[in-house]
């Protein structure tokens, strides 16, 4: 997520490369970033940071305690970033010292400009923080923001998760073109220019799926075959019991990283 974001940054803004410092330990990492974007890479927190304006946190959870003890007597005066999944607000505020912190939920497909962002404010977030955030984030995709933390659970499951299910899909769609005669090759095609050709169908229509749905689905067709198959085996219920399942983990991380 650390890429996406520099990505849409310098995508946006190339002029902000030199103003653009990066901390990170693994060496392979550091070389990769300073090769991929140009910008400047150290190993570990230092005194340069005092000069940071904003700081964006792209570190996993379990990571996260141990990063801010190493940087936070340096970045007490800037706004704070998180993309860490779980992590809550209470729990940053407390290790980094500031009530400026913002958290977001992003996804995967930020890495071509098309994400879902999930965004949360604290009290202590000015006006012209969020339109910082909302421009840095802007870069990856579109922005949501909430009035309340706990709604970002379920956008980690919901978004922040769900390029996951799509391509679970995908391969299911792949597995059955193959089982009934296509190649590998024609049955992937098919199934990713299906999504992407619904999702657009989606995004620009003003019906909801349900109407969508219903219109390709002629009582006794092939369609309804299908979904008559899904219903029987119950596939909506236990989509539905999958994703209540990452909203319920994003909880836990919360629980179990936050202390």
């Amino acid at each position: 997520m650390a890429s996406a974001i520099l990505g849409g940054l310098l995508r946006q803004s190339p002029s902000a490369r030199p103003q653009i410092w990066v901390v990170e330990p693994v060496a392979a990492t550091r070389q990769s970033l300073i090769h991929n974007f140009g910008v400047h890479v150290q190993a570990e927190p230092n005194a340069s940071l005092r000069q940071a304006s904003q700081v964006v946190w792209a570190v996993k959870p379990q990571q996260f305690k141990a990063a801010a003890a190493q940087a936070a007597s340096y970045t007490t005066q800037a706004l704070h970033l998180s993309v860490a999944a779980g992590i809550r607000t209470d729990s940053l505020s407390q290790w980094l010292g500031s009530e400026r912190i913002v958290r977001a939920m992003p996804n995967t497909p930020a890495l071509v400009g098309l994400g879902q962002i999930g965004l949360f404010a604290r009290g202590g977030v000015t006006d012209a923080d969020r339109t910082w955030v909302q421009q840095v984030m802007g870069t990856t995709g579109a922005c949501l923001w909430l009035e309340q933390e706990m709604q970002l659970d379920a956008v980690t499951a919901l978004s922040g998760s769900g390029p996951a299910y799509v391509f679970y899909f995908m391969e299911a769609m792949v597995r059955a073109g193959q089982s009934m005669g296509l190649s590998q090759a024609q049955s992937q095609q098919l199934a990713i220019g299906t999504f992407v050709g619904a999702s657009e169908l989606a995004r620009t229509s003003t019906e909801s799926p349900s109407v969508l749905r219903e219109r390709v689905t002629s009582k006794g067709g092939t369609t309804h075959a299908a979904l008559s198959a899904m219903a029987s085996d119950r596939v909506a219920q236990s989509f539905e019991r999958a994703i209540q399942a990452a909203c319920d983990r994003a909880k836990t991380l919360g629980d179990e990283f936050g202390h």
